[in-house]
Order: C-alpha cells, then sequence, then structure tokens
C-alpha cells in the first residue's frame, strides 16, 4: 500500500469553504477510482489561516497514476482553488506502507 500525502493552506475566512471544496474535489474524485483504499482530511487552524492535510491511501502505483497522471509527485489542483487564496504545496509525499496498524483500522471504521 501507498500512502500519498498533501498539504494546502487557506485564509481562515475561506477555511469552511474550502473543507467543503476539497470534500467535493480531491477526496470526491479519488476515492471513486479503483485502487483507491481511503481518503482522511485533517485540519488545523494557526494564525488566521486554516491547513489541510489530505492524506490518500493506494493499492499500487498504477492507482495513482490514474489520479495524478503521469507526474504523480506533482499535487492535483483544480481550476477553483485560487478561488479560496490556496497555497498548495506543489510536491506530494509517496510513503510504502508495509502493513494496516490496529490504529488504522480503527480510524477508519469510525
Amino acid at each position: 500500500m501507498i500512502a500519498r500525502s498533501w498539504h494546502g493552506v487557506v485564509p481562515a475566512r475561506h477555511g469552511d469553504a474550502f473543507a467543503a471544496y476539497l470534500q467535493q474535489t480531491g477526496v470526491a474524485e479519488s476515492t471513486t477510482l479503483n485502487g483507491n483504499l481511503g481518503a482522511f482530511v485533517q485540519r488545523v487552524e494557526q494564525d488566521g489561516y486554516t491547513h489541510f492535510f489530505l492524506l490518500t491511501y493506494w493499492a499500487d502505483w498504477a492507482a495513482i497514476h490514474d489520479f495524478a497522471g503521469p507526474q504523480p509527485h506533482i499535487a492535483v489542483t483544480y481550476p477553483e482553488d485560487a478561488r479560496f487564496g490556496l497555497i498548495s504545496d506543489p510536491i506530494v509525499v509517496h510513503q510504502q506502507v508495509d502493513a494496516v496498524t490496529p490504529w488504522l483500522t480503527a480510524a477508519a471504521a469510525s
């Protein structure tokens, strides 16, 4: 399994709207693809900004390529991102995950 991690930040006044937008775009698009094993979003408020951390799990690189295209280390962006003042990390991080741990299984069941 491969974990794919993205981070982006918006001004806090756009936090709620961007949270909904993120669900409609990156989360919805990724979780409908074969090979996606889940998506988790963490939201953190800090100094007038809202940080979003999107962590998706994938069965293999082919599934990641179906979502991210031929350059999977480049963040997937959407046309309306600028409307929220999004500052997106341009590079995403991938990590091979060798086993599912009990905390992940419990979190997925919640």
